[in-house]
């Protein structure tokens, strides 16, 4: 069972795919989604949609994160490949995984999203589908208050 809402976010720390260690600071307002495997069609388009969005994201002051149990050279050549912007954090040991209780199968994640505000765990969808995930989560975000997109 996933990690619900009223959480705490848990302290963690995993390699982007520039290979620096990234140690989320959960203080603000972040979307962390767990995705399966890199360079697959799913992943694929949840991540342009993600990168699709992200200036917006930005704008709104949230820090987005994909997670999936590749390892940094994967997240490398998937980031250049498709233009990633955002950190993917490279989590081939299940650590991350491990932290917010994210059921695997076949031994990958499933794909799972956690809003992070202030420290606690927001929101979590699972059983997501990766296409219009990232505008939907968007969505949600302005329409509850946590974050607003007007100047």
């Amino acid at each position: 069972m996933a990690l619900e809402p009223g959480d705490p976010a848990p302290e963690v720390a995993a390699p982007n795919q520039d290979g620096e260690t990234v140690e989320p600071d959960w203080s603000g307002v972040s979307v962390v989604y767990f995705y399966p495997k890199d360079d697959t069609p799913g992943c694929t388009t949840e991540a342009e949609q993600f990168q699709a969005e992200l200036e917006t994201y930005r704008d709104a002051g949230v820090t987005v994160y994909g997670v999936s149990v590749d390892d940094a050279d994967s997240h490398a050549e998937f980031a250049a490949e498709y233009g990633i912007e955002f950190d993917l954090l490279a989590d081939p040991d299940g650590e991350l995984v491990d932290a917010f209780d994210v059921e695997r199968s076949r031994g990958v994640a499933s794909r799972t999203t956690f809003v992070v505000v202030g420290g606690s765990v927001q929101a979590v969808y699972t059983g997501v589908d990766p296409d219009g995930h990232a505008r939907n989560v968007l969505a949600d975000l302005v329409e509850t208050g946590v974050v607003s997109l007007d100047d």
